[in-house]
Order: C-alpha cells, then sequence, then structure tokens
C-alpha cells in the first residue's frame, strides 16, 4: 500500500518538476472565481515561465515559444481589423485600366498572390487578381481575355470593428483570404491577409521572396535620428524618449504623431515641434502622408552632450 501512494503522489506531478504546470493548472479549479478563464491560463503560464529548463521542456513541456504564441492566442480576440490590416499608404494594387502587361510585371515586381484592384482611387476597390488565374495564361501560351478585369475574384469588404477572430472565421467560412478594411466614410483604411491573422499568432513568416527586414530608426551624427513613418511609437520611445509615445490621440506610428501635430498631412520640408523639444522634420511623402522623417533632439540635450 505504501508504493502505491508512492506511485500515485508521483503520478500527481508533486514530487519532480514535471509536475510543476500540472500544478498550477490545477489552480485554475481552485484560484478566484471572479479571474476569468483567459486571465488564470495567461496567470499560469507566466507563473511557469521561471521553472522551465532544458531538462523540463525535454519531458514535453511548453517551450518559450509555445508560451507566446498561448499568450498571443489569448489576446487575439481583443484585436479588430483596424488593428491587424495592412494601412492604406502600404497597399500594393493595381488600377483596372492597367494594361495585361502592367498586371504580369506588378506580380513579378512585388512578389504577391493576389492584388487589389481599384478603380479611380483605393476607395473604389473593385475586386482581386489571384495569380493562380494569370500563371495557366502564361504558362500554356494562351491569349488573355480582351478585358482582363473578367479574371477578378470578391474579396471580403470588413469594417474596422469587425473582431479579428471574426475575419478569420468569415475568411474560412467563404474561402477568400483577402479582406478590406472600410472606414466609416466607406474610404479603403487597409487590406489584411490571412497570413496578417496568423502572424498574430505566431510571429512575423517571413521567405525567400522577403526582402530582409529594414531598421526604421537610425541614429545618425549630433543625436538626430532618420525614422520611417512607419515606426512604431512604442519603439521611438523605447530607443529615443518615452515622451514622444505620450499623445492623446489614437495614433501607433510616427507619421500619425506628424499628422496630429500639424492637424493635416505635413508637407516635405516642415519641422513640427513636440512638448518634449523634439523637432521633427518631414524628408519625405506626397499630397496623402508622409514617409520619412528626421528626428531633431532637445536644444538641452544637444547643451548636455556639448558640456
Amino acid at each position: 500500500m505504501a508504493d502505491n501512494g508512492r506511485h500515485a503522489e508521483q503520478g500527481s506531478g508533486e514530487g519532480d518538476s514535471s509536475g510543476t504546470l500540472w500544478r498550477a493548472f490545477r489552480r485554475l479549479f481552485q484560484g478566484d472565481g471572479d479571474q476569468s478563464l483567459r486571465a488564470q491560463i495567461e496567470e499560469v503560464i507566466n507563473d511557469h515561465e521561471g521553472d522551465s529548463d532544458g531538462a523540463s521542456a525535454s519531458k514535453g513541456d511548453l517551450s518559450p515559444i509555445e508560451r507566446q504564441m498561448l499568450r498571443n492566442l489569448l489576446h487575439f480576440s481583443e484585436h479588430d481589423a483596424d488593428d491587424v490590416a495592412i494601412p492604406r499608404g502600404e497597399i500594393i494594387a493595381i488600377p483596372a485600366a492597367a494594361t495585361w502587361a502592367e498586371v504580369i510585371e506588378a506580380f513579378a515586381e512585388h512578389g504577391h498572390s493576389r492584388l487589389p484592384v481599384y478603380g479611380e482611387t483605393l476607395d473604389e476597390i473593385k475586386g482581386m487578381i489571384h495569380i493562380k488565374d494569370v500563371f495557366p495564361l502564361l504558362a500554356r501560351g494562351i491569349a488573355p481575355p480582351e478585358d482582363w478585369t473578367s479574371l477578378m475574384r470578391q474579396p471580403l469588404y470588413v469594417p474596422q470593428s469587425r473582431g479579428a477572430l471574426d475575419v478569420l472565421a468569415d475568411m474560412r467560412a467563404q474561402r477568400v483570404h483577402l479582406a478590406v478594411v472600410i472606414d466609416e466614410y466607406t474610404g479603403t483604411d487597409g487590406i489584411i491577409t490571412i497570413e496578417d491573422l496568423v502572424e498574430e499568432i505566431v510571429g512575423n513568416i517571413e521567405d525567400e521572396h522577403d526582402d530582409a527586414p529594414e531598421d526604421l530608426l537610425v541614429a545618425i551624427d549630433a543625436g538626430m535620428w532618420d525614422a520611417d513613418a512607419r515606426v512604431e511609437l512604442d519603439e521611438v520611445a523605447r530607443r529615443i524618449d518615452p515622451r514622444l509615445a505620450e499623445v492623446e490621440e489614437a495614433v501607433d506610428t510616427l507619421g500619425g504623431l506628424a499628422f496630429v501635430l500639424a492637424e493635416q498631412v505635413p508637407q516635405v520640408g516642415s519641422i513640427l515641434e513636440h512638448d518634449s523639444g523634439w523637432r521633427i522634420e518631414v524628408t519625405d511623402g506626397n499630397e496623402r502622408h508622409v514617409t520619412r522623417l528626421r528626428l531633431h533632439p532637445p536644444v538641452e540635450e544637444l547643451e548636455r552632450e556639448a558640456n
């Protein structure tokens, strides 16, 4: 009987490190009844973080990558379409008035499998064209239809507030892997591919066609920084100055901050003053959005470096 008791204790995981996660999950049924299941699971993962080592991982425990994916999955439903969409300024699309040769060149240049097709502007998305409908014609030497837009398929159209999980369910149900995100004025806010949704859970997916990741924030002389307008304010705060991320408006990028400060799309060459003393110079862009910025440090910081 004593041996049976010992085996029972070992089987419960109380006697070795492999039972750490079991004991943590058992707390799900003994903890605070007011705490959501989502919060309880995340707490278990956090508590287990310091207990894992190479030995426990080899016994089938969760790896750091698996734990991160679980965290991402727990928070996936908190995102809406606007959070996960490729912004309007980064959309690669072709006009319906393009020639067949221009369509082929667009696929060759950008390497995407689907391209939105628009009318006069991006606010008029007519459909999308899929490489699967183009390649057979090229491979077999078949002449394209007189009007190539007859090959178009219809993407999904979703509002900004549509939940990311709902968008994923829509894509699965309708077997359409491109969604156009519509803003409150029925204009095009961005697009979502199924890869964008999967990356919210597993992290960035790079393939042999993707360019090497570029640094969106580069330090240059005299305390200045060159920045891509897409750089996240959280990154700016971490690497440069936390005050630059203190903004009441719902903006996430440095380009968005420039728009807020100027109260319009700022012109190239304009310099915007921030409350922190940092000055934001617009170095590249067009009438619709800025693309490059330069951060000039506050005067007191320059004086401190000089001394």
